[in-house]
C-alpha cells in the first residue's frame, strides 16, 4: 500500500503548491489516487492554515475529498493541533464527521486516552510510532496495541545517509507490534532512502508532501502526485 499525505504541517511558507483549503486538498488527493495512491492522511486547516482538530474544519476536508475519491481518508491528531490531551479528546467526540482513521503520536501526552476515544467512535486508528522516542515501548505494553488498524513507523531521522539504519532500529523496537501491519515511512532527507526500504521489505509506504518536497533527484516536486508516481515506478512499491 502507498498512502499519500497530503500536507502535513506545513503551510504557505513551504510553497503555493501544498494544499491548505478544502477544495485544494482534495483536488491534489484525486490527482494523487489517479497517479496510484490507495490511502489518503491529511491535517485539516483553520482558515489561518494551521493545523487543527475542529468539527467544522473536519467535517468540510473529509467531505470535499470524499466527493472526489473512494479511497479511505484519514487525519492526523497531533498534539501540536490541540495540546492539551483532554480537549483531545473532547474534539474527537464532537467531530460529526468521522475519518476513516486517524493516527495517534504514542509518544505525546494522551494518546492512550485520545486512541480509545477514536476506537469507541469505530474510527481505526494508526499508532504513529516516532524514532528517537519512547513511543515504541509504550506501544509494546498497550492494551489498545492489538486494537489499531497499523502501526506508522514514523523514521525522524532527515540524513539520507542514516535514515534506513534508523529506520531497521525502529523496526526492531517495534517486535511483532501485536501483530497489526506496519507502514514505514521517513522524512525531509529521510523520506526516499525509508521508502525504498520499505519497498525492499514489501512493508507498506507513504510519500507526499508532508513528507518531503522532493523528488528523488533533489528537485522540488510540483505535486503530491509526481511524488506517488515516483514511489511507484522509480521503487516499485506497491499501490495497494
Amino acid at each position: 500500500m502507498v498512502q499519500v499525505c497530503v500536507n502535513g504541517r506545513r503551510g504557505s511558507g513551504d510553497g503555493a503548491f501544498v494544499p491548505l483549503s478544502p477544495k485544494a486538498m482534495a483536488g491534489s488527493a484525486a490527482e494523487a489516487v489517479a497517479a496510484g495512491a490507495s490511502d489518503i492522511h491529511v491535517h485539516p486547516k483553520s482558515p489561518c492554515g494551521e493545523d487543527t482538530l475542529s468539527p467544522k474544519a473536519v467535517a468540510a476536508t473529509l467531505d470535499e475529498i470524499r466527493s472526489r475519491v473512494a479511497v479511505p481518508v484519514g487525519v492526523s491528531t497531533g498534539a501540536w493541533a490541540e495540546p492539551d490531551p483532554a480537549a483531545r479528546v473532547a474534539r474527537v467526540h464532537e467531530w460529526s464527521v468521522l475519518p476513516d482513521h486517524a493516527s495517534v503520536n504514542w509518544h505525546e501526552p494522551g494518546a492512550e486516552e485520545v486512541a480509545a476515544a477514536l476506537l469507541e467512535r469505530g474510527v481505526g486508528v494508526e499508532a504513529g510510532i516516532w524514532s528517537g522516542t519512547d513511543g515504541a515501548a509504550r506501544f509494546a505494553a498497550s492494551p489498545l496495541g492489538p486494537r489499531v488498524l497499523r502501526v506508522l513507523a514514523e523514521v525522524t531521522d532527515p540524513d539520507p545517509r542514516s535514515a534506513e539504519g534508523t529506520a531497521r532500529e525502529l523496526l526492531a523496537a517495534l517486535g511483532a507490534a501485536h501483530g497489526r501491519p506496519v507502514l514505514l515511512h521517513g522524512e525531509d532527507g529521510g523520506a526516499w532512502p525509508v521508502l525504498r526500504l520499505a519497498a525492499h521489505l514489501g512493508l507498506a509506504t507513504r510519500i507526499g508532501l508532508e513528507d518531503t518536497l522532493s523528488l528523488p533527484n533533489g528537485e522540488r516536486t510540483p505535486s503530491n502526485a509526481r511524488l506517488v508516481r515516483e514511489a511507484l515506478v522509480r521503487y516499485g512499491v506497491r499501490p495497494s
